[in-house]
C-alpha cells in the first residue's frame, strides 16, 4: 500500500518523502523520491536503501532538513545572481568600449583580473553562509522542472548588470574630461570594484537590506571591508598603484565621485525592493 501511495503521488508530478524503520518500509523507501529511513529503530535494510537517516528518530526533524534545504538552495540562486548580474555589468562595459570604438578601454587586462580574482570570490562566499530567510517554509514547493534560471532571476540579473555598466561608464566620462585616458580607467575601474562589493548586499534576499538586517550576515560585511581596503591598497600603495596602471592624477574628489556612483545602483535596488512590499 505505501508503495502504491508512493507511485500514486509520483503520478500526478509531485516530490514524495516515505518514511520507515522496517524491511516491509524499504521498497516503498526507495521508491520515493526522498527515501526518510529510523536511525535508532530503523533496521538495516531500511537504513541502507534511505536517502536521509534520522539519526534521533524525531519527524520534527525532516522538517528543519526541509528548511536548511531551502536555504542552501536560495544561497545558491543568490551566488548565482550575484556573479552573473557583476560579470554582466563588466562585459557591458567593455562591449560598449568596443563597438563604439573607443581610443582608450576602460579596464585594462591586470584590472579585468584583479577584478575576477578579488569581487567575484569573498562576497559570493558570503553570500554562501546567508541564514535561512524568515518565512521560507510558508513558500509553496518549487517545480522540480524549473531552471535555477528563471524568467525572474534572469531579468534581475539583466537590470542589475545593466545599471553596474552605466554608472561604470559615467565614471569613465568623468575622468576622460581633460583627455586624461589613465584617470578614465582608473575611475572605471574602482568605480566597477566598488560597485559590484556593495552589490553584494542586494544579493543577499528578495527583501530590503533594512528588513533582512545589515549585522543578521557579518560575514557580507567582513567580505565587502576586505575588499574594499584591497581596492584603496591599490589605489593608494606606491609600487601596486603602478603595477595596476593607476592614474597619479587621481586623488580624494575623484574617490568621492566614485564612491557616489558606485553606491547609486545599490540605492536604486534597495527602493525598488522597498516600494515592491
Amino acid at each position: 500500500h505505501k508503495v502504491r501511495i508512493v507511485n500514486a503521488w509520483k503520478k500526478k508530478g509531485r516530490v514524495t518523502a516515505m518514511t520507515g524503520d522496517g524491511v516491509n518500509d524499504a521498497p516503498s523507501i526507495k521508491n520515493a523520491d526522498i527515501g526518510v529511513g529510523m536511525g535508532i529503530t530503523g533496521t538495516d535494510v531500511t537504513k541502507n536503501v534511505a536517502d536521509m537517516v534520522l539519526a534521533d528518530d524525531n519527524f520534527a526533524t525532516i522538517v528543519h532538513a526541509v528548511e536548511e534545504g531551502r536555504g542552501i538552495y536560495s544561497n545558491i540562486k543568490k551566488s548565482i545572481q550575484y556573479l552573473l548580474s557583476c560579470n554582466i555589468g563588466e562585459i557591458i562595459t567593455m562591449f560598449v568600449a568596443t563597438a563604439l570604438n573607443f581610443h582608450q578601454m576602460p579596464l585594462v587586462t591586470i584590472q579585468l583580473l584583479w577584478l575576477n580574482l578579488v569581487t567575484d570570490s569573498l562576497p559570493a562566499l558570503a553570500l554562501g553562509m546567508e541564514p535561512v530567510e524568515a518565512g521560507v517554509m510558508k513558500q509553496k514547493p518549487r517545480d522540480p522542472k524549473e531552471p535555477i534560471l528563471n524568467k525572474s532571476l534572469l531579468s534581475r540579473i539583466g537590470g542589475q548588470g545593466l545599471l553596474i555598466a552605466i554608472v561604470t561608464m559615467i565614471a569613465f566620462y568623468l575622468g576622460y574630461q581633460n583627455g586624461d585616458a589613465a584617470l578614465a580607467s582608473t575611475m572605471a575601474f574602482s568605480t566597477l570594484t566598488l560597485a559590484r562589493l556593495f552589490h553584494g548586499f542586494n544579493c543577499r534576499g528578495s527583501a530590503s537590506i533594512f528588513r533582512l538586517g545589515l549585522f543578521s550576515n557579518p560575514y557580507s560585511l567582513y567580505a565587502f571591508f576586505a575588499g574594499l581596503v584591497l581596492l584603496l591598497g591599490v589605489l593608494f600603495i606606491p609600487g601596486l598603484n603602478t603595477l595596476f596602471l593607476v592614474s597619479p592624477a587621481f586623488g580624494m574628489t575623484n574617490l568621492a565621485q566614485v564612491a557616489g556612483l558606485a553606491l547609486a545602483p545599490t540605492v536604486i535596488i534597495q527602493l525598488i525592493k522597498l516600494l515592491k512590499k
